[in-house]
């Protein structure tokens, strides 16, 4: 067994836990604002070319800001959890690898497919769509291996993938409720056919994690499938169910494409929010399930004590400044220009 797994699970101080939520609270941000921006990236691959340049337009101010809930989501592991960071990175640095080449692609393709030669428009346009496929499927992957708490075997290698795929799904049903929200005309059409045909891919992808998690870990099939967890928790999937039930009613009705255009976009986010706090009660209170707990992975109470002053005076300027962005570039996509 390992050594730290030999000390108790639930220590005295409440550190640890504010950084878990903040760390927690910092990915869901991400996983939303960035997936949809990614996910746009993948619909391109779909696009006509008459409208790549509308959708690269939806996301152009702000895909650079969501990313910094990933920063700042990283940092927090790196200096409040110092004994699990040398474990989940060392086990996820291929992913990490690829997410970061894509991403860094997907920055090149943004610019240089606007400001380079014309003729090569094209190629970099395949490079925003290809870098925000690999983005997506390594942190799919990641977010399987996590789960599973880096086991090597092969079950848990086949749900990782499960897992890359649906994540993917649910980006691309993500980047379609945004356009959905920000274009008009032929392309907001279109992003309803794309939300119809990736919406059973979310779908399989869902019912993959709740079949496949507890057959794959005794400690989360413990916490969903024992009283009194069963029923407190049943609502959580149940009300997943109701959102995307409704999402998919709604692409049905002609009303997404006037007053409704938001409601994909926000069942979407329902989902997601609730599949987090399904997770994070699944692995709490591990950094590192059934090995690391928060309090054994934790630094000092000193230095975190001193982390979040300045956690304190970040998030509120990270907020703002990603609300100001959304206020000010608010309303319909105009024509993308420099």
């Amino acid at each position: 067994m390992n050594a730290l797994a030999a000390t108790p699970l639930v220590e005295g101080s409440v550190l640890p836990v504010i950084f878990m939520a903040l760390m927690g609270v910092s990915l869901l941000l991400y996983v939303v604002l960035d997936g949809y921006d990614l996910g746009v990236g993948l619909l391109t691959a779909v696009a006509p070319e008459a409208d790549r340049d509308r959708m690269v337009a939806s996301i152009g101010p702000f895909w650079d800001a969501n990313e910094t809930w990933l920063v700042l989501a990283v940092g927090l592991l790196l200096i409040a959890f110092p004994k699990a960071q040398g474990v989940v990175l060392t086990a996820l640095y291929a992913p990490v690898v690829l997410m970061l080449l894509g991403l860094i692609l997907r920055g090149a393709a943004f610019d240089f497919r606007a400001k380079g030669d014309p003729a090569h428009k094209r190629w970099w346009d395949a490079a925003f769509a290809g870098g925000s496929a690999l983005a997506a499927l390594a942190q799919g992957w990641m977010l399987g291996r996590y789960v599973t708490g880096f086991d090597d075997g092969a079950g848990a290698r086949v749900f990782a993938a499960g897992i890359a795929l649906a994540l993917t799904a649910c980006y691309a049903l993500l980047g379609a409720g945004w356009l959905l929200i920000k274009t008009e005309g032929e392309l907001k059409r279109r992003a309803v056919v794309w939300a119809r045909r990736v919406w059973p891919a979310v779908i399989a992808g869902l019912v993959l994690v709740s079949v496949a998690s507890p057959c794959l870990s005794g400690t989360v099939r413990a916490r969903w499938f024992e009283l009194p967890g069963i029923i407190a928790l049943a609502p959580l999937p149940l009300t997943a169910v109701l959102a995307l039930a409704a999402l998919r009613g709604l692409l049905n009705s002609h009303r997404v494409l006037g007053k409704l255009c938001w409601a994909p976009f926000a069942l979407m986010v329902v989902v997601l929010t609730l599949s987090f706090f399904g997770l994070s009660y699944s692995l709490y209170p591990f950094v590192v399930i059934d090995r690391i707990t928060l309090w054994q992975a934790a630094a000092a109470d000193e230095s975190l004590r001193f982390l979040l002053v300045g956690a304190a005076l970040t998030l509120p300027v990270i907020l703002a400044y990603s609300l100001f962005s959304y206020r000010v570039f608010k309303g319909k996509v105009r024509a993308l220009a420099y």
